[in-house]
């Protein structure tokens, strides 16, 4: 919001000095009665424009593959299915957290077997993942992992790089069908989507 003064008048040039000889005209008047007269002054306006950031996260394909929502079908025990995508902050806020969830659409004993049902493992990399083989990823950098538990999850991001504006996190995440894995888990359909939340930064005094 920019705020600025359109007109310089001698109207308000001129109200000043009235004002000021009226001041004095009355310490003149009282000065016999032990009373003093306060001079005053006023600074020139200082234009200010005030504007609040941007906050913005993006999900993007990574690697040449689509990202989301996450369908796992057909697998058996010991199958696991990976998904690379980056995450951006492509606005101009720093964030004080990024949260990954993921969530059942469609419920099965796939998703509700905490133990034997499908696990996540999200781990990022400092570099883009490259192909290295059918399903299969690999990092060129460093890589840090983030998560591994139960398919249906809501885990802070600790020390995500996308926390800094214009900066990415090259994730991937890998849906990982345990060798535990009974009868009972047969036939059974989960559909995933997953979804991140980032928060701003706390305000600061300016």
């Amino acid at each position: 919001m920019s705020i600025r003064s359109s007109k310089a008048a001698e109207s308000g040039t001129t109200a000043k000095v009235l004002g000021s000889l009226g001041v004095l005209g009355i310490a003149a008047a009282v000065a016999g009665m032990g009373t003093f007269g306060t001079f005053t002054d006023t600074t020139t306006p200082v234009e200010a424009d005030v504007d609040t950031g941007v906050l913005s996260v993006s999900l993007g394909r990574a690697a040449n593959n689509a990202t989301v929502p996450l369908i796992p079908g057909g697998l058996v025990p010991g199958d696991t299915l990976a998904t690379p995508f980056d995450l951006r902050n492509d606005g101009t806020l720093a964030w004080s957290s990024v949260s990954f969830e993921s969530a059942a659409s469609r419920s099965s004993l796939l998703d509700t077997d905490r133990v034997n049902g499908l696990q996540m493992v999200v781990q990022s990399c400092s570099s883009p993942w490259t192909v290295t083989g059918p399903g299969a990823y690999g990092c060129g950098g460093t890589v840090t992992d983030f998560y591994t538990g139960p398919v249906v999850m809501d885990e802070v991001l600790e020390g995500a790089a996308s926390l800094a504006p214009g900066r990415v996190d090259h994730l991937l995440a890998t849906i990982v069908f345990p060798q535990s894995a009974g009868n009972a888990l047969q036939g059974q359909v989960t559909d995933l989507a997953i979804t991140f939340t980032a928060v701003q930064r706390d305000g600061t005094d300016r």
